[in-house]
């Protein structure tokens, strides 16, 4: 039977030959093995974020760090890594900072780090608040003791048996805690509070302190590669570290500045600009260039002594001592000038006070005698050779206006009486009169300008 009709004809056999061919192309898309779907794109890996921080820990490091854990958060990063590098810092930053890398939902790892650097006094804190924690070699970490005398003496005589007593023991239990809760030792953190103990990265890393001893940051990501960790949530995060694209970030300009300045030596070295802008404004009236940068130099002066715990009475020293170098411009004596560097010297010694309640602070976080001494010593000499030079320009006759003009030479132009005649003096011609009647060629000196009118005398061979 025909599978096909057409008005009872069967149908041409073009027709019977395409719906053959028709039929084969649909068993051989039916029979034919089917194709491998296409593969989402694999998506990128998580990267590792990085955040600097270098220097005393003041608002602007609890600020920033505290942000780089949000960031890294909302970026989903494998990691929050810290490079560190502190003298210490504020008590109430510190928490900040250590409250922020608890509740952080991404592992924070700490290195500390390049060789030479340090995580003293509240970097010690921060330190032990992260997860796993590398040094490299050549840096140490301790020293955590919150209250050192600037010249070594009992804490206790400096701010009282009772608060010292309770600043320590509050610190050396803040730092047991957290020393617990990441595994680590718990007896050398606190003994770090109450003895300023402090530990090199190779013994660190023997007493359970930290982790790794890493040369660089990428040894040290490589390192901790694979390791897992509980985050605040309670979930283990394992860590894919190793070769991880890392993403920096850094804080804005207005906190860099601000963080540059807040050290003892910037504060310092600002007030010595000041002074030297002033004294040269003072010497020199109108040059407005020395008077306007010795003001924005004091002006960040002040701005950076308010991030860090500067004694008043230091301030005070630095100003007189200020006061006498203005006021030796005028009394040009060389005394007051040397007072003043003086005064300058003591207050950058005595400038930072690290018996603070609420300061960790190391003990090389000051002015040192080789920065204070010599800088002050060379802003006295400049402050008194200026004054001696304004004093030599102050005896020196006048050049400028007609009182300028007494003593001056000339040569007549024409006969001169006491009824009149002309000179040329000073490159300019002048009418001008004579006691004594003197002719044409004759070298006069003036003795006196009234108006336009010179008086002129024969002048001496």
């Amino acid at each position: 039977m025909s599978l096909f009709r057409h008005g009872g004809r069967s149908p041409p056999s073009s027709l019977r030959g395409g719906a053959l061919l028709v039929l084969g192309l649909l068993g051989l898309v039916l029979l034919a093995p089917s194709a491998p779907r296409a593969q989402p794109e694999a998506r990128a890996a998580p990267p590792v974020v990085r955040c600097d921080w270098e220097g005393v820990v003041d608002t602007e490091a609890g600020a920033y760090l505290s942000d780089c854990v949000k960031r890294a958060e909302s970026l989903s990063a494998t990691a929050l890594l810290v490079r560190l590098d502190t003298p210490g810092g504020e008590l109430d930053s510190t928490r900040d900072i250590v409250r922020a890398f608890l509740e952080s939902n991404v592992p924070v790892l700490v290195w500390v780090g390049p060789a030479g650097a340090r995580a003293s006094s509240a970097g010690l804190f921060i330190t032990l608040a992260s997860q796993v924690a590398g040094m490299a070699p050549g840096t140490r970490v301790g020293a955590a003791h919150p209250l050192v005398g600037p010249t070594g003496e009992d804490p206790e005589q400096v701010a009282g048996t009772q608060l010292a007593r309770k600043l320590e023991n509050d610190a050396a239990a803040f730092a047991s805690g957290l020393a617990r809760e990441g595994g680590r030792n718990a007896a050398w953190a606190a003994s770090a509070v109450r003895d300023s103990a402090s530990l090199p990265a190779d013994r660190a890393v023997a007493q359970r302190v930290v982790e790794f001893e890493s040369p660089t940051v990428a040894a040290f990501l490589a390192q901790v590669d694979g390791l897992s960790v509980r985050v605040a949530s309670g979930d283990t995060v394992r860590l894919a570290t190793r070769d991880a694209r890392v993403i920096t970030l850094s804080p804005g300009l207005s906190r860099q500045v601000v963080h540059v300045l807040a050290h003892p030596v910037a504060i310092y070295l600002l007030f010595l600009v000041a002074a030297l802008g002033l004294v040269a404004e003072l010497s020199h009236p109108g040059s407005f260039a020395p008077g306007i940068a010795g003001v924005v130099a004091l002006v960040l002066a002040l701005m950076a002594a308010s991030a860090l715990p500067v004694r008043a009475g230091a301030l005070a020293l630095m100003f007189a001592g200020l006061g006498l170098l203005v006021a030796e411009l005028f009394v040009t004596s060389g005394l007051l000038g040397a007072s003043g560097a003086v005064l300058l010297a003591l207050g950058g010694l005595l400038l930072v006070d690290r018996v603070a309640p609420g300061w960790f602070l190391d003990p090389s976080f000051r002015v040192s005698w080789a920065v204070a001494i010599p800088s002050a010593v060379v802003l006295a000499a400049g402050a008194v050779f200026l004054a001696f030079r304004g004093a030599q320009t102050r005896r020196l006759p006048q050049r400028a206006g007609d009182a300028g003009l007494v003593g001056e030479r000339g040569t007549t132009l024409a006969p001169v009486s006491p009824d009149g005649g002309e000179v040329f003096v000073h490159g300019e011609h002048w009418r001008a009169i004579s006691s004594e009647p003197l002719r044409t060629g004759t070298r006069v000196v003036v003795r006196a300008v009234q108006g336009l009118t010179l008086t002129v005398a024969e002048a001496p061979s």
